[in-house]
């Protein structure tokens, strides 16, 4: 049986108010034609379908459509909800999907999903668990909310529901674990923090030692393997969601396994997505004017940081961002500012007061107007996360 694992698809996310849907469709397209070249028989979907609980109507037909297509021929599909789903609103169309092939499963439940695959004739059993908070548990986990003791209980809780869906395993069947958790051991990027993962909410890898010979894993955005029984391994997100992606490669993860074997596992690398960079102009504008001439990095998203030594204008500011649609952040560094948040720290001077001070230190006296000192705090907090922390 061949597997594709993927997830984190963030259907409807945005970078800064920019639109990646056109890239999100392009991925999906290069997952079918991966699908067809790879005569994969199985699709597993490992959560994080949409990037928020009520996403656009585009990204839902996205989905859909996608859906459809990677069942098509036989293949079947499984997904799951992550933590920035709706559950019920993944799960709703399952009335109309079941026959097609597809599997959506949005809360926790107590059987494994059975597979079937038409090229091969071999069954996969599938202990498949959407992101287990304790809401969607609906079990209050520890009484006092001592971080330890809510951990140790919420990864005994997740090990436990694993359990129950694996006692359907056999010899003759692929074995195989999927969830949406933060396992031990596995590293972040700043794209998952706006949702909360880790901390008390961190799974032990031993919770997932319940013979599965492969464990496709979603929640971290950075494709990588988590040490444990079996082979556990997060496929990453299919496009750079935050700078701290930048220059990430992307991919799916693709298994060659038969029932009883030992799982050939495959990176298989993506060329779908802008890229996202990160530039650090030490010559000032006359450098990035020349980045921008030469077509450096003409398709990429870009996070600019620019040495200056003299302050920035309203002009300039509107002149870069004219000049390239993908400049995202421009973050001005002055030499003289870094030491003058040294004196504002001692001081404790504040931002707005420092800035004006530099200015006028700079242009021999004069005054700032209120709407550049406003767009320079603007500039310096465009580092923040782009939507507040959610518990749960």
């Amino acid at each position: 049986m061949r597997i594709l694992h993927t997830g984190d698809w963030h259907l409807g996310r945005t970078l800064e108010g920019r639109s990646r849907l056109a890239e999100q469709e392009a991925f999906l397209e290069e997952l079918v034609r991966l699908a067809d070249d790879q005569q994969a028989d199985l699709i597993m979907m490992a959560g994080d379908v949409y990037d928020s609980v009520n996403p656009p109507a585009a990204a839902e037909q996205l989905f859909y459509e996608a859906a459809a297509r990677l069942s098509e021929g036989g293949r079947r599909f499984v997904a799951i909800a992550g933590n920035h789903d709706q559950p019920e609103r993944v799960a709703s169309v399952t009335p109309l999907v079941t026959k097609s092939g597809i599997t959506l499963v949005g809360l926790p439940a107590a059987e494994a999903v059975t597979v079937h695959a038409v090229r091969t004739g071999e069954t996969a059993k599938i202990a498949a668990l959407p992101y287990p908070s304790e809401s969607r548990l609906n079990e209050l986990l520890s009484v006092d909310g001592e971080e330890n003791e809510l951990r140790r209980a919420y990864s005994d809780r997740v090990g436990s529901l694993m359990k129950k869906m694996a006692g359907s395993f056999t010899p003759e069947t692929v074995n195989l674990a999927m969830s949406h958790i933060y396992v031990l051991g596995g590293l972040e990027s700043d794209s998952e923090r706006p949702i909360q993962i880790g901390g008390a909410y961190t799974v032990d890898p031993s919770a997932l030692n319940v013979g599965a010979c492969y464990t496709a894993l979603g929640h971290l955005h950075r494709p990588q393997a988590v040490k444990g029984e079996g082979i556990m391994r997060y496929s990453g997100s299919p496009l750079a969601y935050s700078f701290s992606e930048a220059g990430q490669a992307k991919s799916v993860t693709l298994i060659d396994v038969a029932p009883g074997g030992v799982p050939v596992v495959e990176e298989l690398f993506l060329s779908s997505g802008r890229p996202l960079v990160r530039w650090k102009a030490k010559g000032g504008l006359e450098e990035v004017y020349r980045w921008l001439d030469e077509g450096r990095d003409a398709q990429a998203f870009i996070d600019l940081e620019v040495t200056l030594t003299e302050a920035m204008g309203l002009a300039d500011i509107q002149k870069l961002r004219k000049s390239r649609d993908g400049i995202v952040h421009i973050r001005p560094v002055y030499p003289e500012m870094e030491a003058m948040e040294l004196e504002a720290e001692r001081s404790r001077l504040p931002l707005p007061d420092l800035f004006r001070k530099f200015y006028h230190r700079q242009t021999g006296g004069a005054e700032p107007e209120d709407s550049l000192v406003h767009l320079f705090l603007e500039l310096v907090d465009e580092e923040e996360p782009e939507t507040p922390e959610v518990k749960g």
